[in-house]
């Protein structure tokens, strides 16, 4: 059997599935079917063909950089930045915080 009519004969069986209302078990123990080859063939049958679909790769690009300050900027929930916050002064913040 060609590879076209094991697809022609499995978009048959399918079709016939759908008519019938069984289960997709009971369907192929009625027609002496191996059930692993209808659910293969059947979720092959149903997926799209367009070329959306089809595996591949994608292309990815990056943002654009964005300038920012030196260090960091914390935004308070009242709209308050503190900008330029690094290492060597991490420390006055604790007390700026108390201040507001």
């Amino acid at each position: 059997m060609t590879t076209q009519e094991r697809v022609d004969f499995w978009q048959r069986q399918i079709a016939y599935w759908l008519a019938s209302g069984l289960s997709g078990h009971a369907f192929c123990k009625h027609h002496d079917l191996v059930y692993h080859q209808f659910a293969y063939w059947r979720k092959k049958l149903e997926q799209p063909t367009t070329p959306d679909s089809l595996p591949g790769f994608a292309r990815v690009t990056m943002p654009a950089a964005i300038a920012t300050e030196s260090g960091l900027t914390l935004t308070l929930p009242n709209g308050i930045s503190i900008s330029g916050l690094h290492a060597s002064n991490i420390n006055l913040l604790g007390p700026i915080m108390s201040l507001l």
